[in-house]
C-alpha cells in the first residue's frame, strides 16, 4: 500500500470538532486491474484486495474502538482542500441497504454484513477507493450504523438544546450527554439509548459529505424527515441515494417531492442488486457538483471508467480464448471404431473447460463461490449441460446439415466426421449436401481415419452462453445474496435466437453472436489447428501462445457484436 495513504487515516473533515478519531488501516483497494502471478498473495502490510485472493470478513477494521468522542482533543475546523481524499459517510435508516451499496461500490461481496433485518451494522467501518494506476487514496468511505429512532432523538434535541444555537452546537451538546454514551439509568430516571445515533453523528461531523441511503420501496414517513433534519445540522453536503429502484414498489416521486421541500434537489439512483455502471458514474458526478474542490472525484471517475472498460476487454479475451481452445479440439479414431467413448471424453473435457472459463469471469468481476453471496452460476441458465439435446432448441440455434445433423442434436460433434458409424453414410456420400466442410475430411475418409470435432452449433451455444454470463456479471450488484435475484432484466425467461432463427420466438432477449452455419474465420481456422488446443495436446501454455493472435481478433468481434446489440 502506498505510504502516502497514511495521511488520510486521521479525520479532518468539515466541522470535525467532536468527530470520530479513526486510526484504522485501509481495508480495500478496488483496483480492477487484471491479476498477475504476483497478485496471488499479499503480505500483512498490504491488505488490498485482488481477484484471486478475496478479503475475508476478518480483514475488515471496525473503528468502534476509536470512536469515543473527547472534548480534550478537538479537531481543527476546515473545509475540504484540493488534493485531499474525500471522506464520505454512508448514512440512513436501518435496513435501507447502506452496506449493500458499499459492497457494490467496492466490488466486494465480503465487506460488512448484509442481512434482511434491522441494525446489522453496529459500528463504523472504513474502506477506501483508490486510483488503480497510482494507488492514491481518492475516497474514504464510512459505513455507519442505522438511525433507529431519529424522531425520539429530535424530541430530545428540541427539549434539551437551545433553538438559537446552530446545528453543529446542538449536535455537540447531544454528543456530550449521557444518552449518547449508552447510559440507561441516571438519577432514577430511564433514558433512551441513542449510542447508535451518536456513532453516526460523530462520523458525519468528521466527514466532508454524506450520502443518505433511501429504500425506494418505503413510503415517506415522519421518521425519515427527522433523520434528514438532524443530518442537515451537521452543515455538510448530503445527497440522497435511492436503493432498490428496480422494484415495482418504488416510491421515488413521493420521496423527491419531500426532499425538494427540504432543499435537497440533487439525488441519484443506485440499485445495489440490479447494478448499472452508468448509475455509479451519475452518483460520483452528482457528488462532484456539491463540492468546491472535486478533483478527487473527477480522478476517481476517470480511473473507474478506464478500469471498467479494460475489464470488459479482458473478459472478451477470456471468452475468445476458451472458444478457440474448444474449436481446435480434435480426436482421431479409426473408421471402424465406435466413436461414443471418445465423444463422452470430449464432452467432459469441454464441460470442464467451460467451467474454468466461467470461474475466470467470476473472479475478474470479483464474484466467488462462497457462503456470503450467491454467484451467477447458481442460476439454472448456467448449470445446464451444454450437450443437453434440448438446450440448442432453447437457444433457438438451428443446424444447417439437415436431418443428419438433427439426428446428432445434443451430441455436439460434427456430423461430417462420423461417417457411417451412426448411419449417416448416405448423407456423407453427397458433397452437395454441405456435410463435408473441408477437403481434409475427404482425405481422412480415404485413409480410413475419422476426426471428431466440436460442431458449429455447440460452439455457437458456448459463445452465446459465455456472453450472457458476461452481461449478467456486469449488471449484478455485489450485494445480491439470493440466486433468484435478477442478474439482468427478464433473466428468468431468457429465450435466444440466431439470425437464421430470430422469428422462432416472439420474445427474444439475446441473440447469438453469429449464425451457427457462419462461424467466424478465427474459429474456422482453429478447426484445422489441433496444436492450438490444450484439450488436444495437453500443452496449455504453448497452445495458448499459438492461438494468441486469433484470440485478440475474435475478442474484438465479440465486443463489436455486443456493442451493435446495445
Amino acid at each position: 500500500m502506498n505510504n502516502n495513504n497514511q495521511s488520510t487515516d486521521k479525520s479532518k473533515g468539515l466541522f470535525a470538532d467532536k468527530a470520530l478519531k479513526s486510526d484504522a488501516v485501509a481495508v480495500e483497494n478496488t483496483s480492477l486491474l487484471k491479476p498477475t502471478a504476483a497478485d496471488n498473495s499479499y503480505s500483512n502490510n498490504d491488505v488490498s484486495a485482488h481477484y484471486s485472493e478475496p478479503l475475508s470478513s476478518s480483514a475488515l477494521v471496525s473503528t468502534a474502538a476509536n470512536a469515543e468522542w473527547s472534548e480534550k482533543s478537538p479537531m481543527t475546523k476546515k473545509t475540504i482542500a484540493s488534493g485531499e481524499a474525500l471522506k464520505l459517510a454512508v448514512v440512513g435508516h436501518t435496513n435501507t441497504g447502506k452496506t449493500s451499496i458499499l459492497r457494490t461500490l467496492l466490488r466486494d461481496v465480503y465487506f460488512g454484513e448484509v442481512k434482511n433485518e434491522a441494525a446489522t451494522t453496529r459500528h463504523v467501518e472504513r474502506a477506501q477507493l483508490t486510483d488503480s494506476q497510482t494507488g492514491e487514496v481518492l475516497v474514504a468511505l464510512y459505513d455507519t450504523p442505522g438511525l433507529e429512532d431519529a424522531s425520539g432523538l429530535m424530541d430530545w434535541l428540541e427539549d434539551n438544546t437551545a433553538s438559537r444555537r446552530d446545528g453543529i452546537e446542538r449536535l455537540q451538546q447531544f454528543l456530550a450527554a449521557d444518552i449518547a454514551q449508552g447510559a440507561e439509568h441516571i438519577d432514577g430516571s430511564v433514558y433512551q439509548d441513542y449510542s447508535q445515533e451518536a456513532k453516526v453523528i460523530r462520523q458525519v461531523l468528521a466527514s466532508d459529505m454524506a450520502i443518505y441511503v433511501v429504500d425506494a420501496r418505503e413510503p415517506v414517513l415522519g421518521k425519515y424527515k427527522d433523520e434528514l433534519a438532524i443530518l442537515s445540522w451537521a452543515a455538510i453536503p448530503v445527497m440522497p441515494v435511492f436503493n432498490f429502484t428496480d422494484s415495482q414498489d418504488a416510491n421515488i416521486d413521493d420521496w423527491q417531492t419531500m426532499l425538494a421541500r427540504r432543499n435537497l434537489h440533487i439525488s441519484t439512483r443506485f440499485d445495489s442488486v440490479a447494478f448499472e455502471f452508468e448509475d455509479e458514474m451519475h452518483l460520483w458526478q452528482n457528488l462532484a457538483t456539491m463540492l468546491t474542490h472535486s478533483e478527487m472525484l473527477e480522478q476517481l471517475m476517470d480511473s473507474r471508467a478506464a478500469d471498467w472498460a479494460r475489464l470488459y476487454d479482458e473478459a472478451n479475451i477470456i471468452i475468445a480464448d476458451f472458444l478457440l481452445n474448444v474449436a481446435a479440439f480434435v480426436r482421431e479414431i479409426n473408421e471402424d471404431d465406435d466413436p461414443m467413448p471418445v465423444l463422452t471424453q470430449m464432452q467432459e473435457a469441454v464441460r470442464q473447460s467451460e467451467r474454468t472459463m466461467q470461474n475466470k469471469l467470476l473472479n475478474s468481476y470479483k464474484f466467488y463461490d462462497n457462503a456470503v453471496a450467491a454467484t451467477p452460476l447458481e442460476l439454472k441458465a448456467y448449470q445446464q449441460d451444454p450437450f443437453d439435446p434440448e438446450l440448442l432448441k432453447t437457444y433457438g440455434i438451428r443446424t444447417t446439415s439437415g436431418a443428419a445433423a438433427g439426428a446428432l442434436l445434443g451430441l455436439g460433434i460434427d456430423a461430417a466426421a462420423l461417417g457411417t458409424t451412426l448411419g449417416l453414410g448416405a448423407a456423407l456420400g453427397g458433397l452437395a449436401g454441405g456435410l463435408l466442410s473441408n477437403t481434409s475430411s475427404i482425405a481422412d475418409k480415404l485413409t480410413g481415419v475419422k476426426r471428431l470435432y466440436i460442431d458449429p452449433a455447440t460452439l455457437t451455444l458456448l459463445a452465446t452462453r459465455a456472453m450472457d454470463l458476461l452481461t449478467a456479471l456486469r449488471h449484478r450488484g455485489h450485494a445480491a445474496t439470493d440466486a433468484t435475484q435478477m442478474l439482468y432484466q427478464d433473466d428468468s425467461a431468457i429465450t435466444h435466437s440466431s439470425d437464421d432463427a430470430k422469428n422462432d420466438s416472439a420474445d427474444n432477449h439475446s441473440i447469438t453472436p453469429w449464425p451457427s452455419h457462419k462461424l467466424p474465420s478465427e474459429l474456422k481456422k482453429a478447426r484445422g489447428k489441433p496444436q492450438w488446443s490444450s484439450l488436444s495436446s495437453g500443452k496449455s501454455e504453448l497452445a495458448q501462445s499459438l492461438r494468441m493472435d486469433a484470440t485478440w481478433s475474435l475478442a474484438n468481434k465479440l465486443e463489436a457484436h455486443k456493442l451493435a446489440g446495445d
